[in-house]
C-alpha cells in the first residue's frame, strides 16, 4: 500500500500526470500525442535516414567497409535491445501505464544520443570506435527505448478499432512528415549550406535534439493507457505472461507471420530507397533540368522535388486512408494501394533518370504506399487483440518490441548492403558531384537505381499478395465483445 501511495505521489505530479481524462480520444490526444509527439521524436530518424549514410561516407570519409561492418554488427544490437525493452514495458506497472514511462525516459535518451555522431574530436581509429560508440547508443539504445513504447501505446489507447486507425494514421503521419523533413529540406540545406563542415552539421543536430526533448515530453503529458486501465490500479493490473508463452502464443498464428512478413517486406525495401536516394539524385538523375551551372548543388534541388512530388499524394491520401479504410476495409485499401505502389515503381525504373518520368513514377509509388504506411500499426494492434481472444494473454511488449526491432534494424542493414553494393560496384568516393552521371562507373549507377526504385517496386508487388491473405479483421468484433465478456467475469 506504501508503495502504491508513492507511486501515485510521483506519478500525480502535475507535470506527470496525463493531461488526457476522456474515456474516447479527443483531437488534443491525436494532434499532440499522436502527431507533434511522434513528429520532434522521429525527426533525427528521418534526417539520418536520408542523409546519415551520406556523411559518413562523404563528410566523415569513413571506409565503406567499416561502415558496412559497423551497421552489421550493430543490428545484432539493435535487435536484442528492442525485444529487452519489450520486455520491460510489457513488465512495467506504474498509474502512468506500461509504455508511458519508457516515453518520458526517452525525452532525455533520444535527445541526447541524436547529437552524438556530430561530435567528432578524433581522428583515425579514434574516430571510428567514436562513431561505433555513438551509433550504437542511437540505434541499439535510445531509439528502442522510444519506438517501442510509442508502438506500444496504439493496442493500449482505446479498443475502439476505428480510433486506433485514427492514431496509426496519426503516428505514421508523423513519421512520414519526418521523412519528407530528411529527404526534402534537410538535403537542400546540406547542399547549400552544411556541406562538409562538420561544426554546422553539429549545430543543426544540437537544434534536433532540444526539440526532441519538448516534444516527447508533450507527448507523455497527451497520451493514456486506457487499455492497461482494464486491470484497475497498478497493483491490481494482470501480470505479464512468460515471454516463452508469448513467443508461442504469436508465432503459432498465421494472421501474426503475415502482418510482420508485410512489414519486413514493406520497411526494408523502404530503407533500401531511403538510403540510397541522395547517391541516385547525385548520380543518376539527369539534374541539367533545374538549368544550374553548378551541377553539384543541383542534386539537392532533385532531391528535394522527387520528395515534395511523393509527400503531396501521401499528404493528400491521409484525409481519405481511414475512412475508406473503416468501410472497405484495411486489408482491401492496402492491397490496392501496393498494386498502384508497384506501377509507379515500374515507370520510375523505366524513366532511367529522366525527372519527369521519374518523377510521375516517384508520386505514383508514394500514393500506393500510403495505406500500408498509415494503417500499419492499427493492423498489428489489431492482430494483438486477436491474439488475446484464442491465448488469453497480452502481447503488446513483444510484437511491437519486434515490429520497433524489424524498423531500426531496416535502416543499419540495408545501408550495410547498399554500402557493400556501392564497394563492388566500384564507387568513387573522390568523384566530383558536379560531373553527374560522367562521375561515377555505369555498374555503379546501376547499383544505385536497383537499390532507389527496383526493390522497393518488387517488394510491394510481394505485399500485395500477403495482404490479400490477412483476414484478422472479418471476425474481430465479435473477438473483442468475447474478450470484455471475458473480462466481466
Amino acid at each position: 500500500m506504501a508503495q502504491n501511495k508513492k507511486e501515485s505521489g510521483i506519478w500525480g505530479n502535475p507535470l506527470l500526470s496525463s493531461k488526457v481524462k476522456s474515456p474516447d480520444v479527443k483531437p488534443p490526444e491525436m494532434l499532440i500525442g499522436y502527431l507533434i509527439g511522434p513528429f520532434g521524436a522521429l525527426l533525427s530518424s528521418g534526417i539520418f535516414t536520408s542523409q546519415l549514410q551520406n556523411y559518413l561516407t562523404n563528410v566523415l570519409k569513413m571506409d565503406l567497409g567499416f561502415l558496412t561492418g559497423l551497421q552489421l554488427v550493430s543490428t545484432i544490437f539493435i535487435v536484442a535491445a528492442n525485444l529487452i525493452v519489450g520486455q520491460l514495458i510489457e513488465r512495467t506497472r506504474t498509474p502512468a501505464g506500461k509504455a508511458r514511462p519508457w516515453v518520458l525516459l526517452s525525452a532525455l535518451t533520444l535527445s541526447i544520443a541524436s547529437v552524438l555522431m556530430f561530435i567528432v574530436p578524433f581522428q583515425g581509429v579514434a574516430r571510428m570506435v567514436w562513431i561505433a560508440i555513438a551509433y550504437n547508443l542511437y540505434y541499439a539504445v535510445a531509439f528502442p527505448i522510444y519506438n517501442t513504447a510509442n508502438s506500444t501505446l496504439i493496442p493500449v489507447s482505446t479498443r475502439n478499432s476505428q480510433q486506433r486507425a485514427g492514431l496509426a494514421s496519426f503516428t505514421n503521419i508523423a513519421g512520414l512528415g519526418v521523412m519528407g523533413v530528411g529527404s526534402m529540406i534537410f538535403p537542400a540545406l546540406v547542399s547549400m549550406a552544411l556541406k562538409e563542415d562538420q561544426n554546422l552539421w553539429f549545430v543543426a543536430m544540437l537544434a534536433v535534439g532540444i526539440f526532441t526533448a519538448l516534444t516527447i515530453f508533450l507527448q507523455f503529458q497527451f497520451t493514456r493507457e486506457r487499455v492497461t486501465e482494464e486491470g484497475g490500479d497498478s497493483s491490481q493490473q494482470q501480470a505479464a505472461a512468460p515471454i516463452g508463452e508469448q513467443l508461442k502464443a504469436v508465432t503459432s498464428d498465421k494472421m501474426w507471420w503475415l502482418v510482420i512478413i508485410f512489414y519486413l517486406c514493406f520497411q526494408w525495401s523502404g530503407a533500401m530507397k531511403n538510403g540510397s536516394m541522395t547517391f541516385f539524385c547525385q548520380w543518376v538523375m539527369d539534374n541539367s533540368f533545374f538549368g544550374m551551372e553548378d551541377l553539384g548543388a543541383a542534386w539537392g534541388m532533385s532531391q528535394s522535388l522527387l520528395a515534395i512530388l511523393g509527400a503531396i499524394p501521401m499528404a493528400v491520401a491521409a484525409v481519405f486512408v481511414v475512412p475508406l479504410s473503416n468501410k472497405f476495409g484495411k486489408r482491401n485499401v492496402t492491397i490496392i494501394g501496393m498494386i498502384v505502389g508497384s506501377i509507379g515503381g515500374v515507370i520510375a525504373g523505366l524513366g532511367n533518370g529522366a525527372i519527369v518520368p521519374v518523377a510521375i513514377g516517384v508520386a505514383l509509388k508514394c500514393l500506393g504506399s500510403s495505406p500500408a504506411a498509415y494503417l500499419i500499426l492499427a493492423m498489428l494492434a489489431d492482430v494483438i487483440d486477436h491474439i488475446e481472444f484464442k491465448h488469453n494473454i497480452r502481447t503488446d511488449g513483444l510484437t511491437m518490441s519486434i515490429y520497433s526491432s524489424l524498423m531500426v534494424a531496416g535502416t543499419p542493414i540495408c545501408n550495410a548492403i547498399f554500402s557493400a553494393m556501392l564497394s563492388a560496384s566500384g564507387y568513387n568516393q573522390n568523384a566530383d558531384v558536379a560531373l553527374n552521371t560522367a562521375g561515377q562507373a555505369v555498374s555503379a549507377n546501376v547499383a544505385i537505381g536497383v537499390s532507389y526504385i527496383w526493390i522497393e517496386t518488387v517488394a510491394y508487388a510481394i505485399c500485395a499478395v500477403l495482404m490479400f491473405l490477412w483476414t484478422v479483421e472479418k471476425n474481430l468484433p465479435e473477438e473483442q465483445k468475447a474478450i470484455a465478456a471475458r473480462k466481466k467475469k
